[in-house]
């Protein structure tokens, strides 16, 4: 499934092929449980920025495997490189054209607290 995407503002938009389809999820590591955004699971090679690149800011932390962009001009959240899987990265669903997160309740959580990165 392809999808576009974009940050509130409109000055970051991005393509990508969804992984298995609009099948959301939450993260509950220290930044993804205060981020708060569900996000769907697309490959990480099919992501392109087709607009916006020169707006986006990136923020990493830990083992600064995971990057999460966000548009520095609205500071939505657009995209993450997964730390779990680097050839995956994780779309705000909230981002996502045509589609609305109270569509998707409920949206399971995985365990980002208990990574075994972290160990």
């Amino acid at each position: 499934m392809n999808i576009t995407a974009r940050c509130h503002c409109g000055a970051v938009e991005l393509s990508a092929e969804l992984l298995d389809g609009l099948d959301p999820s939450r993260c509950d590591c220290s930044f993804c449980a205060r981020r708060q955004a569900a996000a769907v699971t697309a490959i990480a090679s099919s992501v392109k920025v087709i607009k916006g690149a020169d707006v986006l800011s990136t923020y990493s932390f830990g083992t600064h495997t995971a990057q999460h962009h966000f548009c520095k001009i609205c500071g939505i959240y657009t995209h993450h490189h997964r730390r779990s899987d680097p050839t995956q990265c994780g779309i705000n669903l909230g981002c996502i054209d045509g589609r609305h997160p109270l569509d998707h309740e409920p949206i399971p959580w995985t365990d980002g607290k208990n990574h075994p990165s972290d160990r």
